[in-house]
């Protein structure tokens, strides 16, 4: 245990408050590059606790229109929305094994991939770049 970590071991089940989850996915934005940040445009990126009930081991969802995609016609639109899981997350760093330190990767790995989708980045480039 690290001082004041919200991370329990509870019977095997690993489990981590929303709020320390959403610092995670926080500070995982934060690492990313300004240089990159700063091309974000119209995105806003959430938390929430499960994923829909169709894909019960989602990580992470990317919802929008890529930046590749963007035409004269894109005015007015809500925002791309990136969602991070966190029962899925804690779920699969746990049968993997893993700690608090594991989830900060893993929460980082899918902050990564779905920003890549919001830059019109696909599922085969980023396994080619080594992500995911």
């Amino acid at each position: 245990m690290h001082g004041g970590s919200a991370v329990t071991d509870n019977g095997g089940v690993l489990e981590m408050t929303r709020e320390d989850f959403e610092v995670l996915v926080a500070e995982a934005l934060d690492r990313i590059p300004p240089e990159l940040t700063r091309l974000m445009d119209n995105v806003a990126v959430f938390v929430e606790d499960e994923p829909p009930a169709e894909d019960p081991e989602l990580l992470g969802l990317y919802e929008g229109t890529p930046l590749t995609e963007r035409g004269e016609w894109y005015a007015g639109v809500l925002p791309d929305r990136i969602t991070i899981y966190r029962g899925p997350t804690l779920r699969m760093v746990e049968s993997e094994g893993g700690d608090r330190e594991g989830v900060v990767a893993e929460v980082e790995v899918t902050v990564v991939h779905e920003i890549a989708h919001h830059f019109g980045i696909d599922d085969e480039r980023l396994h080619a770049l080594g992500y995911g």
